[in-house]
């Protein structure tokens, strides 16, 4: 029982003076819940397709990908860099490059 009320005094950083004092409320701060609450995006991870891998690399913007995808969607089995190419959004070589790129990036496997 005696250990417990060390462990709690210990712990405890209520009450405290002098230059403690604002090391106390930082350790009050950082282990309380913010007031406003905290607003979360996206929780885990996601699947970044490849038409958002060249998005992000500047290759296409928002647009064009829609475009790419459209043109894809209208012509099953043609891939999309060849949709974003034959559209005149970035040479082919370029994009064969990008996709070299984009398959040599880390995955996880999620159960």
């Amino acid at each position: 029982m005696q250990v417990n009320a060390h462990i709690r005094k210990a712990t405890s950083v209520q009450g405290v003076t002098g230059p403690a004092a604002k090391n106390s409320e930082d350790l009050n701060n950082f282990f309380e819940a913010p007031k406003q609450g905290v607003d979360v995006l996206e929780d885990g991870l996601k699947e970044v397709t490849f038409g958002e891998y060249l998005v992000d690399q500047g290759v296409l913007d928002r647009f064009q990908l829609f475009r790419a995808l459209q043109m894809q969607d209208r012509l099953p089995g043609v891939r999309l860099g060849e949709c974003a190419a034959a559209l005149g959004y970035a040479p082919i070589t370029a994009i064969e490059r990008l996709y070299e790129r984009f398959q040599q990036l880390s995955t996880v496997d999620v159960p």
